[in-house]
């Protein structure tokens, strides 16, 4: 379902960036994009990142973030791999507590996320990535090549969906949506004072009870393509 989500992926596009200044003056832009738990987040990222690659320039692929994104982070900084296992979005003084307890020799959760923000700024810089939570949103909101999603759907619908992806029961799909949902929200306001429900945080906020994940990525790229005024690039093939 998620084959354009490797880490080998985007360890390459890191890998990329200092070889990808052009001196054509085009603005190659980043997608940020906030769900709700069970509205598609992932699937829509994927599906974006495969209907915009025609728009990026020849030595570039769309590269999505997303849970990949704390391990480049950890790799960034040289930190503990076994730091992931302990860094949910959430800014709850038990993550805290867990992370000074077990890595004493490791840097605070207040200092892990600081480095996030570096990481995800300059993955927004360079262009062509697609970036799922983290706060994205807000750590990018300074920069002009980025544009910003929400996804949401009812709780209904986002439970059922939860139910048949992890093939939990009912009552198991609502405590993960619940408790997923409410990291998301702690960490962006303990760590950035923002509420992840203000439509001003976005660009674009789609429903996706009401839009297949095809058509709410479609719409996202149609979107971006107004936006930067983006043209297909054509490579020169040899004659």
């Amino acid at each position: 379902m998620w084959n354009n989500i490797k880490l080998q992926q985007c360890i390459s596009h890191i890998n990329c960036l200092p070889q990808l200044e052009t001196n054509d003056g085009l603005i190659q832009p980043s997608i940020t994009i906030s769900r709700m738990t069970g509205s598609g987040g992932r699937t829509v990222a994927s599906k974006l990142a495969d209907c915009l690659q025609s728009y990026a320039p020849s030595e570039r692929r769309w590269t999505i973030f997303d849970r990949n994104l704390i391990q480049k982070v950890l790799e960034d900084h040289h930190l503990s791999a076994r730091l992931a296992e302990f860094l949910p979005e959430s800014g709850t003084g038990t993550l805290t507590e867990i992370i000074s307890n077990m890595f004493k020799s490791q840097p605070s959760a207040a200092s892990i996320v600081k480095q996030s923000v570096e990481t995800i700024w300059k993955l927004a810089e360079g262009g062509c990535v697609v970036l799922v939570g983290r706060a994205a949103n807000v750590i990018t909101a300074g920069l002009n090549n980025v544009f910003h999603v929400r996804l949401a759907g009812t709780l209904e619908k986002r439970v059922a969906r939860v139910e048949t992806v992890y093939d939990f029961d009912h009552p198991a799909a609502l405590r993960y949506i619940k408790s997923e949902d409410m990291a998301k929200k702690d960490y962006l306001k303990e760590y950035f004072g923002r509420d992840i429900d203000d439509p001003l945080l976005y660009d674009l906020v789609i429903n996706t009870d009401e839009l297949s994940y095809e058509k709410a990525a479609r719409l996202i790229a149609d979107s971006i393509i107004r936006r930067f005024d983006l043209e297909p690039h054509r490579e020169v093939v040899a004659a």
